[in-house]
């Protein structure tokens, strides 16, 4: 039987061995960004995106926080601190799942999938459910605007400024301060 920090570095290393560009932040191993490209045949098809990742001390048991640093127009994804609405990294997440799982099956689902009836963002779940091609034209400005190469391959400083730590949430489907990262605020 392993340990969960065995299978924290085993997951890490695993993503770090695919396809995904991977940049650990502060030399550790529960923190890093992932490259992240949109998936084909969505919207969000040649989109690139800079997506956070803060692994609990009881991960695979506790399920990782996930945030978009670079802006993207998603109902599920609150605009101003990148958090994910995911029900299957929020509620029902399971040790059977890995971190390759988040990026090749969880988040290109939530993007070919978006669920307008459970918003992080009302104005992107209202306009796809009132107005489905406006709010197409602004998924693709999104994506011309802020998930372009460049915009993922600044430094580590830029993205401290482009999002506060603070609102990194912790995985679940609200934004309130009740839900922030325990240890994030007081650093």
């Amino acid at each position: 039987m392993s340990s969960p920090s065995k299978r924290r570095d085993m997951d890490v290393m695993k993503l770090m061995m695919s396809d995904y560009t991977v940049e650990t932040i502060n030399d550790g191993i529960n923190e890093f960004n992932v490259e992240f490209h949109g998936p084909k045949e969505s919207l969000y098809e040649g989109g690139v995106w800079k997506v956070r990742v803060e692994l609990p001390d009881a991960y695979p048991y506790k399920s990782p926080s996930v945030g978009f640093v670079n802006k993207i127009f998603h109902p599920n994804v609150d605009e101003h601190s990148g958090s994910v609405c995911l029900d299957v990294i929020n509620q029902s997440w399971s040790p059977m799942f890995d971190l390759l799982n988040i990026f090749e099956v969880f988040l290109p689902q939530l993007l070919l999938y978006p669920n307008p009836s459970d918003p992080l963002n009302g104005d992107a779940g209202a306009l796809l459910m009132n107005d489905k091609p406006l709010y197409e034209q602004k998924v693709k400005e999104y994506c011309e605007r802020y998930a372009k190469k460049k915009d993922v391959a600044g430094s580590q400083e830029e993205e401290e400024d482009s999002r506060d730590e603070d609102d990194i949430s912790d995985g679940h489907c609200t934004t309130s301060d009740d839900d922030k990262i325990p240890g994030l605020s007081d650093s």
